[in-house]
């Protein structure tokens, strides 16, 4: 009994420091919550803005568990049209060239609006 209540014990405690840190585990996994942006997650759509400002719809995700080391970007601007993918990419690692140095991943997702 006395294990029992141990091990139940440790599961709370280590729920509710997932819950105090706003991380959720997700098919084994442990993930941020989406109700509060990072510091970095801030950063990027703060330059992206600058640089892309027609950008119709701008996500930033730290998919790195919140410690900044990498990314997912989805960006949809009416600049991009007429450019293939590539350009559009390096766009927005033109934007990001500073912030790029510090991260070991960058996913980016890039489109034109749809009229």
């Amino acid at each position: 009994m006395l294990a029992c209540t141990r091990s139940l014990t440790s599961s709370v405690t280590s729920a509710l420091r997932l819950l105090r840190s706003n991380q959720v585990v997700v098919s084994g996994h442990v993930q941020r919550c989406l109700s509060t942006q990072t510091d970095g997650e801030v950063r990027i759509v703060q330059i992206l803005k600058e640089k892309f400002p027609l950008a119709s719809s701008l996500k930033v995700v730290d998919i790195s568990g919140g410690c900044g080391a990498m990314y997912e970007i989805h960006i949809e601007s009416s600049e991009f049209k007429g450019k293939r993918t590539i350009q559009q990419h390096q766009l927005v690692n033109q934007a990001l060239k500073e912030e790029i140095q510090g991260m070991h991943g960058l996913r980016i997702f890039t489109d034109v609006p749809k009229q």
